[in-house]
């Protein structure tokens, strides 16, 4: 029986640089490389084209570049609150019932709050 130095000078010498693999999981990472989606630039048609389509209520999606797209206002800004021990329990309660995380739960009811004070 081999002992695992003498393996992985056994591998090193196949020019596996001391990794061990099956052909499964050869056959794999190929094929993983060739299940990727390829990348596809939208179709290209005129602004004229493009208006007329949106005005008729047709299908625009290919014309667009979804893989660049923001919606503005909406970067997140990282703000620390310290609430008390009583407040998080009640808090995990409350969002374990929604199904929701905390951090969710207090999203969803501070913007509820800024909403009905416009």
């Amino acid at each position: 029986m081999a002992t695992n130095s003498e393996a992985a000078s056994s591998a090193k010498s196949q020019g596996n640089a001391g990794r061990r693999s099956s052909p499964a999981a050869a056959s794999a990472s190929a094929s993983s490389q060739s299940d990727a989606p390829a990348t596809t630039k939208p179709a290209s048609i005129s602004v004229e084209e493009f208006d007329r389509k949106f005005d008729d209520g047709e299908d625009i999606s290919e014309y667009l570049d979804f893989t660049t797209t923001r919606r503005p206002g909406l970067d997140p800004k990282r703000v620390n609150v310290d609430f008390p021990s009583w407040m998080v329990f009640s808090l995990d309660r409350e969002a374990k019932k929604r199904g929701v995380t905390r951090q969710a739960l207090i999203k969803m009811w501070l913007a509820d709050r800024l909403e009905a004070a416009k």
